[in-house]
C-alpha cells in the first residue's frame, strides 16, 4: 500500500519545535530511530518537554548536556532515566489508569505524538503492536503523530488498530523490538513463586508482570485449569500456557477466551505468538485498568511486587526513602480491582531480604517512603517463608502474620518491634 506522508526520520522530527510537550511510546515500542533523530536536533531546540511511560533503550534526550533542550517527565520511572530523577527528568505520580484522562479532558496538551506501528494492512490500518497503552488517547489527542512504519512490529487486535491517515509523518524503518529475555527464577523466586501459586483457584484471572516471581509463579500453574488473564502488562511465560490450555479464558465474564493487556515485553517468541492472533486484545489502558471492569472477572488474582512493607500492612513500592525508583504504576488498580472481584485475591509477592540481606518486612517504612498500596488494600504479602493474610485483622494480628513470613534472622527483631507498638495485649486469631 502507498504510504502517505513518507519521508526520512531527519525530516519527520522537524515537526517537534521549541517548546512542545512530545509524547513518546514506551516499553518494547519504543520507537528509537525517532528518538535519536530528535536528539540529533537538540542544537535547534529549547524547552521540549517529554513525557512517557517506561521507555527501553537510549534515550539521549535526558543528558545534562541537552537540559536547555529537553527535559523530561515521565509517568513511570525506567532504569534508562532512574539516575536522572531531579536533574534532566522528573516524576509524575499517578494511577496508571488515569493518564489517558490527563490527555483525553485537556489536562496535559500534546503537541506532538511518536510510535513504533506496523505497516499498514490492505484497508490501510497499522497496529500498535505491543504497547497500546497510554498511547491510544495520546493519538486521539495529539496535535502531530510522527508514525514508525516497521514491519517488526507484530500485528495486533483489540484498540491496537490506527489508520494510517492519522499520521502526519511515516519513516518507513525495520528496527528490531526490544526483548526481554525470560529469567530463571531464583531458588527464593521459586519458592515464593510456589506460595502464590497454591492460593490461586482454577478458573481465576490473572494480572501479573515480569520478572523472576511472575514467571516463578507461572511455571507452578502446570496442574491448574481454566485461567484467564486481564492484565496490564504480560510476558513470555503466558504462551507455555495457553499452548498447553491452562489458559483459556472460558470463565471470564469481560471478555471471555480473550487474553486482555494493555502491553507485553518480551522475547521475538512472545512477539511472533502475538502477531496476528484474535485471542490477544491489546486495549486502552483506561479500560485495562479500570477497577470496573477488573472486578467483574472470577477470582481476580493480581500479583505486585513492593520494596518494602511496614508491620501494619503500608506497602511501598515507588521510592527507596524520598529517592524515587520506579511509580505507582497499575497496582492499586489492581489491588483494588481483585479486592472487589468474588473471591479476588490481591497479593504483594516479596522477598523476604534485599540482596544484602536487609529485610523487607519492616517495622516502619524509611523516611520518605511512598505507600501506594495502603494498610487498608493489603490483603496478601507473600515470601519464600509462606503468605501472610491481613484482611480483617487488626494492627497486631497482621504484624504478627507479617512477623511469621520474615527472614527468620529478622523475626526476633521485628517481635521487638510489635511489643514496643501493641504492647501485650491479648491476640484473638
Amino acid at each position: 500500500m502507498n504510504i502517505p506522508n513518507k519521508m526520512t526520520a531527519e525530516n519527520a522530527v522537524k515537526l517537534i519545535k521549541s517548546g512542545d510537550r512530545v509524547l513518546i511510546q514506551g516499553g518494547s515500542a519504543t520507537p528509537q530511530a525517532l528518538i535519536k533523530a530528535m536528539v540529533a536536533r537538540a542544537p535547534e531546540l529549547k524547552g521540549v518537554e517529554i513525557c512517557h511511560l517506561h521507555t527501553e533503550g537510549e534515550c539521549g534526550y535526558v543528558a545534562p548536556e541537552l537540559r536547555e533542550s529537553f527535559h523530561t517527565n515521565a509517568f513511570f520511572i525506567g532504569g534508562n532515566i532512574r539516575k536522572n530523577i531531579g536533574d534532566t527528568a522528573d516524576y509524575i505520580p499517578i494511577f496508571l489508569s488515569d493518564i489517558p484522562t490527563l490527555f483525553r479532558e485537556g489536562y496535559m496538551d500534546l503537541d506532538v505524538v511518536m510510535v513504533n506501528v506496523s505497516p499498514p494492512d490492505k484497508h490501510g490500518f497499522c497496529s500498535l503492536g505491543v504497547s497500546v497503552d497510554i498511547v491510544l488517547s495520546g493519538i486521539e489527542q495529539g496535535k502531530k503523530i510522527i508514525a514508525q512504519i516497521n514491519p517488526l512490529m507484530p500485528r495486533t487486535f483489540g484498540d491496537a488498530q490506527i489508520s494510517i491517515n492519522n499520521f502526519d509523518a511515516c519513516v518507513e524503518i525495520e528496527e528490531e523490538i526490544y526483548e526481554m529475555k525470560f529469567v530463571e527464577p531464583t531458588e527464593t523466586e521459586s519458592a515464593i513463586g510456589k506460595n502464590i501459586a497454591e492460593i490461586i483457584d482454577d478458573g481465576a484471572t490473572l494480572q501479573m508482570g515480569i520478572g523472576g516471581i511472575p514467571n516463578a509463579v507461572l511455571t507452578f500453574l502446570h496442574n491448574h485449569k481454566n485461567l484467564g488473564v486481564h492484565t496490564e502488562m504480560f510476558a513470555e511465560g503466558i504462551v507455555d500456557l495457553v499452548e498447553k490450555g491452562i489458559v483459556n479464558g472460558s470463565k471470564k465474564k469481560t471478555n471471555p477466551y480473550k487474553i486482555v493487556s494493555g502491553f507485553a515485553m518480551g522475547s521475538r517468541r512472545l512477539y511472533d505468538f502475538m502477531d496476528d492472533n484474535p485471542e490477544i486484545e491489546m486495549r486502552d489502558i483506561a479500560y485495562v485498568n479500570d477497577t470496573a471492569v477488573i472486578r467483574q472477572n472470577p477470582s481476580v488474582t493480581a500479583i505486585n511486587s513492593a520494596i518494602e512493607v511496614d508491620l501494619t500492612g503500608q506497602i511501598c513500592a515507588d521510592s527507596i526513602g524520598t529517592r524515587m525508583f520506579s511509580g505507582v504504576g497499575g497496582q492499586m488498580d489492581f489491588m483494588r480491582g481483585a479486592a472487589l472481584s468474588t473471591g479476588g485475591k490481591p497479593i504483594c509477592a516479596i522477598t523476604s531480604t534485599t540482596a544484602k540481606g536487609v529485610s523487607k518486612i519492616t517495622p516502619t517504612l524509611k523516611v520518605g517512603a511512598g505507600v501506594v498500596t495502603t494498610r487498608a488494600h493489603a490483603r496478601f504479602v507473600a515470601t519464600e517463608y509462606g503468605v501472610a493474610e491481613l484482611f480483617g485483622r487488626n494492627l497486631k494480628q497482621r504484624a504478627t502474620a507479617l512477623r511469621d513470613v520474615a527472614h527468620p534472622d529478622h523475626r526476633e527483631e521485628l517481635d521487638k518491634a510489635i511489643f514496643e507498638r501493641f504492647g501485650s495485649s491479648l491476640m484473638i486469631k
